[in-house]
């Protein structure tokens, strides 16, 4: 993979490590990844780091369970400090984002915001409210986008920022939403519980599978929500510098299309994942690439 060679001063295994990053995106997450190809190469490298290692923490909590896995993500937590603090272990993750740290001034404050959402996981928070949903979505996805904002660059300050944790908290309330049937399994239950209350909807219920009215309102009703984040969010899209706009663009119309397979269902998301084929991806970009062409240069 030519595309992937550094220069002789770059770290031993580099290459190598960057190239996992890129197999742990497309494997991952294809939406990201359609993203990311947008980037200019430097910054496409630091973006799968990024996500790689955001990612080997998500699956620390996934896939593992009790002591394990809280042993695991102090271990994650540890091996981000040292590849920011430059000294990176064997992992080709931490190789590539010890690289990408040094590089671009990513904060080492959004990845330690990540690892208190991953927390929240492993005790398993309850979530009473939309304010204790929102702290999470934001820990675990909208401090996302100050990690890749300043890869990507930007103007606008902190309202370019504001814009881009808007957006990642967009894209992670809309995973819940698709994963509600998936998260139950693991006996996991994002829905705050004041508003299935207010929408009629019981934990049995949830159990249960069955899609009543009451819970098509409810979805409905956060699906309106994420709709508003994500037009909150593309307000900074704009801002960015150069090719990264068209890049977060296209991930985050692709992204919400996954509200619009979700409506499509009927809100079924028991036994369906709502998704967006590769097809109708691709069909967004010009859509996208309008959409940038028609917006204003900053922030109003």
């Amino acid at each position: 993979m030519t595309d992937l060679t550094f220069t002789s001063a770059s770290p031993p295994g580099l290459d190598r490590a960057v190239a996992h990053c890129q197999d742990v995106t497309r494997e991952h997450s294809k939406t990201f990844y359609l993203g990311s190809r947008f980037f200019p190469m430097a910054q496409r490298r630091a973006v799968w780091a990024v996500y790689a290692a955001c990612r080997d923490g998500d699956d620390i909590v996934d896939e593992l369970t009790g002591h394990a896995a809280q042993v695991g993500l102090e271990r994650w937590w540890a091996r981000v400090q040292a590849a920011f603090a430059g000294r990176p272990g064997d992992h080709p993750i931490d190789t590539a984002l010890a690289w990408a740290a040094r590089e671009y001034p990513i904060p080492l404050s959004a990845f330690e915001e990540l690892h208190q959402g991953l927390r929240m996981d492993l005790r398993g928070h309850e979530y009473r409210s939309m304010d204790d949903l929102m702290l999470y979505c934001r820990r675990v996805a909208g401090v996302v986008g100050f990690m890749i904002a300043p890869v990507s660059g930007y103007s606008g300050g902190e309202r370019t920022l504001h814009a881009a944790l808007m957006l990642g908290q967009a894209m992670q309330l809309t995973n819940i939403l698709r994963d509600v049937g998936e998260d139950l399994t693991r006996g996991r239950v994002y829905l705050p519980s004041d508003l299935l209350a207010e929408f009629h909807v019981s934990r049995a219920d949830l159990d249960r599978g069955v899609v009543t009215p009451e819970y098509r309102a409810l979805m409905r009703h956060l699906s309106a929500l994420a709709r508003e984040w994500y037009a909150e969010g593309r307000q900074g899209i704009p801002c960015l510098h150069g090719s990264a706009r068209l890049a977060v663009a296209t991930a985050a119309r692709a992204y919400e299309g996954i509200l619009d397979d979700l409506a499509r269902n009927d809100f079924d998301n028991f036994g369906r994942r709502a998704h967006v084929s590769g097809t109708r991806k691709l069909l967004m970009l010009p859509q996208a690439w309008w959409e940038l062409r028609s917006a204003p240069a900053s922030l109003s």
